[in-house]
């Protein structure tokens, strides 16, 4: 058995992670699709906000699921992964993929939040959710963007995360907190029994459920 029976069994096992550390009136905010399911049940444990926060990967042309860069929401240019020079893409080719990547962001923003805007976070604790970390470009992205709404604390959270990725982001927030951390991370859903992939109706159904916490 995987350690993690699905995203919502991930997401309080890492919520008793994170209420070893001193939060003080965190956010919560979830990376689409399958860290919001997480982000729920931390936000549930903690009693605290839950809202979406927008970050896609570039996927590698003929191979989507080999991430490249990333690009979030507020960020204008995108984050590429150390790969990405090597698969022989010009910066016009680099261009039109981020292109396609920024419009899927912005529906995804419309979709998810329906015209609300992001919770105020300057100066506020901001726990960012994903259901775990490969390559960690999507998060270093969504990282990025939110140091520029500058929040008193920015921790990263996910209940796996491959070990080099760890080390590396969390030179990036104030905070890391990973329930695990294997050397020989291969994918994500490994570490689950049940992955499958979150719907943009459950995203919505979740954010709604919480949308009475202020």
């Amino acid at each position: 058995m995987a350690p993690f029976r699905d995203r919502e069994h991930a997401g309080r096992v890492l919520a008793g992670r994170l209420r070893e550390h001193d939060l003080r009136s965190p956010v919560v905010l979830g990376l689409p699709r399958g860290g919001i399911p997480v982000a729920a049940e931390v936000a549930t444990a903690l009693g605290v906000p839950l809202e979406v926060f927008v970050a896609r990967k570039i996927g590698t042309p003929g191979h989507e699921e080999l991430g490249i860069g990333a690009i979030a929401e507020g960020l204008d240019e995108p984050v590429l992964s150390r790969d990405a020079r090597h698969m022989g893409l010009g910066p016009s080719d680099l261009e039109a993929l981020a292109s396609g990547v920024r419009a899927e962001i912005a529906r995804r923003v419309d979709r998810y939040r329906g015209g609300r805007a992001l919770p105020e976070l300057a100066g506020r604790d901001v726990v960012v959710v994903d259901d775990g970390l490969a390559t960690g470009v999507t998060a270093e992205a969504a990282l990025l963007s939110l140091r520029t709404r500058r929040p008193g604390w920015l921790v990263l959270a996910a209940p796996v995360c491959a070990h080099d990725t760890a080390t590396r982001l969390a030179e990036m927030t104030d905070d890391m907190v990973c329930v695990e951390q294997p050397l020989d991370f291969i994918a994500v859903g490994e570490w689950y029994d049940d992955f499958r992939q979150t719907s943009d109706e459950e995203v919505v159904r979740l954010l709604e459920q919480h949308a009475s916490v202020a």
